[in-house]
């Protein structure tokens, strides 16, 4: 399957069902509508993204994401991301410096870092800073259309950045996205494949960007939130379905009404301890029956009935042999 894992989403975007068109018709098969989050976090974290989407006439095969991206500008923002991450599928973070690059990579829980690669940074992409996120999981995002869509300042601005990522990261941990506010600027999956070759990565590690890697961030994401610690996904919970635990309270309440109880006691929850009596002497009377009529017995009560019958036939015995005896 092909992913392209940010596609800006807006509310006033009129095109954007076209969009989505288009993305389909070049081969994709997953995307991520992408909402964007810039300055302080809003007091409610629901998705902004409806679902499902208010367009009609989608491709059926076509499957929808929800993606947030939070920009990073001060550390006061970290303490909310689980309550954030925990409304959409993907939480990708933006940082906009070192330090907060620095955060992104080692402490910060997120799927994806994405940077945006038309400026010009004012430091170096470290390896040992790149790779300590590749290895927890986190995938370092490439947007191409920032380069097609802009100016020639942030084209150049583009290829230095991807360069030194590649350099950076040896082509691990990366995903090619398209970042395309149009249909404009989305290019097929091997049209993108070939331009990151053209910057520097191998047509391999390309195509893994928009098939294995890309993958690996969906899933990983879900794990994270449907999932035991990122390993064990609970699929059934044992929960009972509401029609059933409905007909047990209209049952509880019909075997309360015949016993004479008030509603007031049904509500206070005695017809459970009734209940459980009348259950508890339906299964005594059951035993009983499988006994021949008798009360079932604990394992103290038959000790001592075997140790009465042994003493028992052990006088008998005695008393037998005394009889011989003297006979």
């Amino acid at each position: 399957m092909l992913y392209d894992l940010n596609v800006p989403y807006s509310t006033t975007d009129a095109g954007l069902a076209r969009t989505l068109h288009f993305s389909h018709e070049l081969g994709y098969n997953v995307i991520a509508l992408n909402h964007s989050i810039t300055g302080k976090l809003p007091n409610e974290t629901a998705c902004a993204i409806p679902s499902p989407l208010l367009f009609k006439d989608l491709p059926p095969n076509l499957q929808i994401l929800t993606r947030c991206t939070l920009h990073l500008t001060d550390t006061h923002q970290n303490a909310r991301l689980l309550a954030l991450a925990s409304h959409y599928d993907i939480l990708a973070l933006r940082p906009t410096d070192e330090k907060s690059l620095q955060l992104a990579c080692s402490s910060l829980d997120c799927d994806i870092i994405s940077l945006d690669l038309s400026i010009r940074h004012p430091f170096h992409f470290k390896h040992k800073m790149l790779m300590e996120a590749v290895k927890a999981g986190k995938k370092i995002e490439i947007c191409y259309s920032q380069g097609i869509m802009g100016d020639s300042q942030a084209r150049r601005n583009l290829i230095g950045n991807v360069s030194q990522i590649v350099r950076a990261t040896r082509g691990r941990g990366l995903v090619i996205s398209s970042e395309a506010k149009s249909a404009v600027g989305l290019r097929g999956p091997w049209d993108a494949v070939n331009l990151a070759a053209v910057w520097g990565l191998g047509q391999e590690r390309g195509f893994e960007g928009v098939t294995k890697e890309a993958r690996s961030a969906v899933v990983s994401a879900q794990l994270k939130r449907t999932g035991w610690r990122g390993t064990i996904n609970v699929v059934y919970g044992g929960e009972k379905p509401a029609e059933t635990v409905k007909t047990v309270v209209n049952e509880k309440g019909a075997a309360a009404a015949k016993q004479g109880m008030p509603t007031k006691a049904i509500l206070n929850g005695k017809v459970d301890a009734i209940a459980g009596t009348k259950r508890k002497a339906e299964s005594e009377a059951a035993a009983g029956a499988v006994n021949g009529g008798e009360k079932l017995l604990s394992k103290t009560q038959m000790k001592k009935r075997a140790k009465l019958e042994k003493m028992a036939a052990e006088a008998k015995q005695k008393e037998q042999t005394e009889a011989v005896t003297t006979g």
